[in-house]
């Protein structure tokens, strides 16, 4: 394991399948053209549309996003995160799953969202994720990326959770993914503190893609997909229009970060 180059992909997904795949495709080739080994798409890239659509595609959906990162993974031979996509989970509901998949289009791990978004923005909007999401049942994983490096799933709003990525770190995390729809509202104060903030406690890589722009005529997101390296500097900043992020990935780096701020190693988790 040393140094690769890791992108987190910016879209602006729409209620039309179709076209966010080929808007997908489209970023991932160019990533990929310039030398990505690790490519990150954003949380609902697939779909950004309402709640009763997002339902009623989700069985097919579900099937096609998956076979789509497979095929994607493969035609690139890049290590694909499909950051978040709708799979059908009962009454009326769906998971919030991330899948990564490597260059051979084998599936390396999976999570469903645990932390829902329910919150009433200043701004007037309310979000209610939990009416149509049920939240993953398992902590995300942690998994070896071959020939690259160790790698925690989170989704989004989870963000918000620093225990979830000291787990992360604590499961040998040397890069942590953070796919993401934020909100405009929320992220131009919270979104890029947060990401360097779980950077720096955890000493690792941070790669961030994001959605970005105006969805369906009433939804804003942030944009800013980032990658950030362990002691918190953003590498690459992808701004408000769809494009990406590309950074290096120095493993070697992190361990040098690792051991001239060890606090890793100082946690005294008896106490707490």
């Amino acid at each position: 394991m040393g140094s690769f180059l890791a992108a987190a992909l910016q879209l602006t997904s729409t209620p039309d399948p179709d076209a966010n795949f080929a808007a997908a495709e489209e970023q991932i080739e160019l990533a990929a053209r310039r030398g990505a080994e690790l490519v990150g798409l954003p949380e609902n890239f697939a779909f950004m549309g309402d709640d009763d659509r997002r339902l009623s595609l989700a069985p097919a959906l579900a099937e096609r996003c998956s076979a789509f990162l497979v095929t994607m993974a493969r035609r690139y031979q890049v290590t694909l995160l499909g950051g978040g996509f709708p799979v059908p989970a009962g009454e009326n509901l769906t998971y919030n799953r991330a899948e990564l998949v490597s260059h051979e289009g084998q599936v390396l791990a999976r999570y469903d969202k645990i932390h829902l978004f329910d919150v009433d923005i200043p701004d007037g909007i309310t979000y209610r994720e939990s009416t149509t999401v049920r939240p993953g049942e398992l902590l995300p994983p942690v998994v070896d990326v071959p020939g690259l490096c160790r790698v925690g799933l989170s989704i989004c709003y989870d963000v918000r959770f620093p225990e979830l990525y000291r787990h992360l770190a604590a499961a040998g995390a040397q890069l942590l993914f953070v796919p993401a729809a934020f909100t405009a509202y929320t992220g131009k104060d919270h979104w890029q503190v947060l990401l360097q903030a779980r950077a720096i406690e955890n000493t690792a890589y941070v790669v961030a893609p994001a959605q970005t722009g105006l969805h369906y005529g009433r939804r804003q997101t942030h944009g800013h997909a980032l990658v950030i390296d362990p002691w918190g500097t953003v590498l690459a900043d992808a701004g408000l229009g769809p494009g990406l992020a590309m950074a290096p990935v120095d493993i070697a780096h992190g361990q040098r970060v690792r051991n001239q701020m060890p606090s890793l190693q100082h946690r005294r988790p008896a106490l707490f």
